[in-house]
């Protein structure tokens, strides 16, 4: 029996449009999911707050609503209802784990962010247990990731961007396009395959794991690849967060340049708020706006990449013949980028800031956790050796030389827009 019976199917982007907006709707309009407590210090406040009744409640109650949506999402794809039903109880199990580990003070103290327990967890199962074919197909890793993306557009703010002037947005193109270039050439030189040369360009340069999925989700990609590139942006920029506030107090930068070299060098907001914050508020005001500038461009790094994958991969007869037209550049489009720039525009437009501020910690939560479950699901589904076997060093290589431009690059601009 196919463990994929096709009932019903609407293209997977535009079900997570659908998805991504119904579940804006609900918590506009309907019902505002409560925000689980994971935060805790010693093993006697696990069973105060974490695993408090109330709280058990609430976790129980966020679970039915993303099974429900979840579900919803399955259908609507054509995938097995069956086979999700049986294999999301135990991705949000894992996932309420590494929630847990990462809601530790100690954890949060060095800005571990749960993405990378689910990742590890994920993993650790699927390389040490055999895990079922149908369990594996069963996954719904990209639905997951774009889910949390549309959902991640709520949050990018245009007012909260323009409140920094015209100098963050001018920073984050600056550095967007020249390390997303030099990137792209290094990854050539070391003769990295084409998808991870797109991913890697894409994190480092943009927003690290959001543009790494993004950029995956634009050219089709291996989540294989993806889960290797999430793991070097997650580790990369534990100790960036350390050190570079650390560099910047020795040599007295001024609070606004660090600020705006943190923003536009660390690949996470997680660490780039707390790199901020341990140099100052102004520094972290400033941080938080270039890396929001950073994000605005995400949606146009997606289209551009998916427009540039289309004409130079596209293998069909009419293409040898001619270019892709404009139907072949759409049908390859990733229309969850429609959904993340369309819940920005009305978030930013539409939406009081009264209401904003209402949701915005229960949509910030969902995001979270839509975002943990995937990379529990690329764990799963993804063996860790034989991608290190494929791809030798030469990624890593090429993510860290980058990486190293990027500081550079970043930090001159930074004194160039910032230091005067």
């Amino acid at each position: 029996m196919s463990t994929q019976p096709k009932q019903f199917n609407i293209h997977e982007d535009w079900t997570v449009v659908i998805l991504g907006f119904l579940i804006i709707g609900i918590s506009l309009f309907i019902f505002l999911p409560e925000v689980p407590v994971f935060s805790w210090s010693n093993t006697s406040d696990l069973p105060a707050k974490v695993l408090d009744t109330n709280n058990i409640q609430i976790i129980f109650i966020q679970f039915l609503y993303l099974v429900s949506i979840g579900t919803i999402g399955a259908f609507l794809i054509g995938k097995s209802v069956k086979y999700f039903l049986l294999t999301f109880p135990i991705v949000y199990f894992l996932t309420l784990i590494a929630l847990i580990l990462a809601g530790n003070s100690a954890i949060k103290s060095i800005n571990l962010e749960a993405v990378i327990f689910s990742l590890l967890i994920g993993l650790a199962i699927g390389n040490f247990f055999k895990l079922p074919e149908w369990f594996r197909a069963a996954l719904s890793t990209e639905v997951f990731v774009k889910i949390g993306l549309v959902l991640l557009g709520t949050s990018v703010i245009f007012s909260d961007i323009l409140k920094a002037g015209s100098l963050g947005l001018i920073q984050a193109l600056i550095v967007v396009l020249s390390v997303w270039y030099f990137a792209f050439w290094l990854c050539r030189k070391l003769k990295v395959d084409d998808e991870l040369t797109m991913m890697i360009s894409s994190a480092v340069s943009i927003c690290g794991v959001s543009a790494a999925i993004a950029a995956s989700g634009a050219i089709k990609g291996d989540s294989k690849k993806l889960s290797y590139v999430i793991s070097i942006v997650l580790v990369t920029a534990i100790p960036m967060m350390i050190f570079m506030p650390m560099i910047a107090k020795y040599f007295n930068f001024p609070e606004e340049v660090t600020g705006a070299w943190l923003g536009g060098s660390i690949d996470t907001s997680g660490a780039v708020a707390a790199s901020g914050t341990l140099v100052g508020e102004t520094a972290l005001k400033i941080s938080t706006i270039v890396k929001f500038s950073q994000n605005v461009l995400l949606g146009l790094a997606a289209f551009a990449i998916s427009v540039y994958w289309t004409y130079s991969h596209n293998n069909s007869p009419e293409a040898v013949a001619s270019k892709p037209t404009l139907k072949v550049i759409w049908e390859r489009f990733p229309k969850f980028v429609i959904g993340f720039i369309a819940a920005s525009l009305i978030f930013s437009f539409l939406i009081t800031s009264e209401t904003r501020d209402g949701i915005k910690d229960s949509l910030k939560n969902l995001q979270t956790i839509w975002f943990a479950l995937a990379f529990t699901s690329i764990g799963l589904e993804t063996n860790f050796k034989d991608l290190l076997a494929n791809n030798s060093r030469k990624p890593l290589y090429a993510f860290l030389i980058a990486q190293l431009f990027n500081v550079i690059v970043t930090l001159l601009i930074a004194f160039w827009l910032f230091g005067s």
